[in-house]
C-alpha cells in the first residue's frame, strides 16, 4: 500500500531535516519522497515505481525534472553526511584513545601515541543496463556477477569504515575514453578517480587511515598519494608483478622475480597456519619483507588455502604497513570484503542499479540518494544493535523502518475513520 508523508516515521524525517538546507521547498518534497520509497518499494526503483509507494505522489514529469534538471548539487549532501559522520565518531575515537592509554603497560621513555585506525576501501560496480541505449555514460564493464563485459555504468566507490561503523564517500562514474569523447567531457581513468578520492578524503582527528585496494588498483601513483597523506596502503596484486629477492651471484645482491615464481619456490617451512579474520578457517601464509617493482618498499603476503592447491588459486597482497605481523596483515586484508558488502546491500535493499534515468547528472543524483538512504538505515542499525543487544544487518534495519511506517499509517487510518472520514475518501488518496 502506498504510503502517504505524513505517515513518515519519526527517525525518518529528523534525518530527512538534516538536508533541507540543500533543497527549495518544492524539491524538499521530492527528496523525501525519493528517501521514503528507496527505504518502502520491493520493487524496481525506477521513477514510477518511487511514484507508487507514495499516497498523494508527485507528478512523473516533475520527478524526473528533479534529478535531471533541478539546481540541487548533490556533492552538497555527501558534504553534510561525512560532516555529521566525522561528529559523531569524534567522542567514540575519543573513548577507544583512553581505553589504549589505560591499557597501555608502564614502561620507561614518552609513552605511545594512541590511535585508532580507520579504512578507506576503495572500488568499483558495474551496474548492468542492457537496454539503455540512450543513457549517458553507458560503456561496456567488467562484471563479476557476469564473468564478463557487460553495457552499463561503471561506479567508483569508496567507503569510510571506523570503529565497525560505515559510511560512503562521493559516488563516482567512470566513462572510457570513447564514451568522454561522444559526450564532450574530459576523460579520468578509474586509476586517476582513486586518487582524486585519495588525495580529498579528510578523516576524523585522532585516527590513522589506511587505505585498502584490490588488484586493479595496485598503481605506484595510488601508493604516492597515500604516502604524501602519511596514510597506509594495502593492495591486491596479480601474480605477474615483480619484487626484490637476494642474490648472491647478481653484482648488486638482489635481482628481480616474478611474484608467481617466488611462491612456487616456497617450502612448507615458508608458510605459517593463520586462522583468517573472518570465518575463523585456517591458511597459508607467507609474509617477506622486500620492495615490489614500480611501487615501495612493502611487505608481499602471499596466501594458499592448502598447500596441495594449484599454485593459480595463491593470492598476493602488497601492505606498507612494514610493522605488522601476518595476523594483521590478514586483518588489513580481510577488511576489504565491507565494501562488496556495501555494493551487495545497496543493490539489494536500495535498488543501486535499479534507475532509468538519461543524463549522467541525474545518475549521480540518483546514487548520491541512495548512498544516503544507506547512510540512514546504517544509523539506524547501530540503532538497533543497542535496542535489541544483537548484530543487526542492513536489510533488518530496512525492514523495521517499513514495520514502523505501517504501524504509522494504521494508526493514522484509525483516527482518520474515527473524525468521521469515508472510505472513498481515503481510496482516492491512495489510489491517485
Amino acid at each position: 500500500m502506498p504510503q502517504s508523508i505524513i505517515c513518515l516515521d519519526e527517525e525518518v524525517r529528523h534525518f530527512a531535516e538534516r538536508f533541507r538546507a540543500v533543497f527549495s521547498k518544492p524539491q524538499y518534497q521530492y527528496f523525501v519522497t525519493v528517501l521514503l520509497e528507496l527505504m518502502e518499494c520491493e520493487g524496481k526503483r525506477t521513477l514510477s515505481g518511487v511514484l507508487s509507494k507514495v499516497g498523494e505522489p508527485p507528478s512523473l514529469s516533475g520527478l524526473s525534472r528533479f534529478f535531471a534538471e533541478a539546481p540541487w548539487v548533490q556533492e552538497a549532501l555527501v558534504v553534510i553526511w561525512l560532516e555529521h559522520f566525522r561528529a559523531e565518531m569524534q567522542p567514540l575515537v575519543e573513548a577507544e584513545r583512553e581505553q589504549q592509554r589505560q591499557h597501555q603497560p608502564k614502561r620507561r621513555g614518552r609513552p605511545k601515541l594512541p590511535l585508532v585506525t580507520g579504512y578507506v576501501i576503495g572500488d568499483d560496480s558495474t551496474m548492468s543496463k542492457p537496454k539503455g541505449r540512450k543513457m549517458q555514460g553507458l560503456g561496456k564493464h567488467h562484471s563479476t556477477t557476469y564473468d564478463q563485459r557487460i553495457v552499463g555504468h561503471s561506479l567508483v566507490q569508496g567507503l569510510y569504515v571506523l570503529l565497525d561503523r560505515t559510511c560512503p564517500l562521493a559516488p563516482q562514474l567512470y566513462r572510457q575514453t570513447r564514451v568522454c569523447e561522444a559526450e564532450e567531457v574530459p576523460f579520468q581513468s578509474k586509476i586517476e578517480l582513486m586518487e582524486t578520492l585519495i588525495r580529498t578524503f579528510e578523516p576524523v582527528v585522532g585516527t590513522h587511515t589506511h587505505i585498502l585496494l584490490d588488484s586493479w588498483y595496485c598503481a605506484k601513483c595510488l601508493w604516492h598519494a597515500a604516502r604524501e597523506r602519511d596514510f597506509l596502503v594495502t593492495t591486491g596484486m596479480k601474480s605477474n608483478r615483480w619484487l626484490r629477492v637476494p642474490d648472491e651471484t647478481a653484482a648488486q645482491g638482489w635481482r628481480w622475480q616474478k611474484v608467481s615464481e617466488y611462491a612456487a619456490g616456497l617450502s612448507e617451512q615458508d608458510f605459517q597456519l593463520v586462522c583468517w579474520p573472518r570465518g575463523g578457517k585456517k591458511v597459508y601464509v607467507h609474509v617477506v619483507k622486500t620492495s615490489v617493482r614500480k611501487l615501495y618498499r612493502c611487505q608481499v603476503v602471499i596466501v594458499r588455502h592448502s598447500l596441495t592447491a594449484p599454485l593459480a588459486q595463491t593470492r598476493y597482497w602488497a601492505s606498507s604497513d612494514l610493522e605488522a605481523d601476518a595476523e594483521e596483515l590478514l586483518a588489513h586484508i580481510a577488511a576489504r570484503w565491507d565494501i562488496e558488502v556495501f555494493f551487495g546491500n545497496g543493490k539489494e535493499e536500495l535498488g543501486l542499479d535499479h534507475y532509468q534515468v538519461m543524463s549522467a547528472s541525474a545518475l549521480l543524483r540518483f546514487w548520491a540518494l541512495a548512498m544516503l538512504a544507506y547512510v540512514f538505515l546504517e544509523e539506524e542499525q547501530q540503532r538497533l544493535r543497542l535496542s535489541w543487544q544483537r548484530p543487526v544487518t542492513i536489510g533488518e534495519a530496512r525492514r523495521e523502518i517499513q514495520r514502523r511506517h505501517r504501524r504509522s499509517l494504521l494508526a493514522w487510518l484509525h483516527d482518520q475513520f474515527l473524525s468521521g472520514a469515508h472510505p472513498e475518501t481515503l481510496f482516492e488518496l491512495f489510489a491517485a
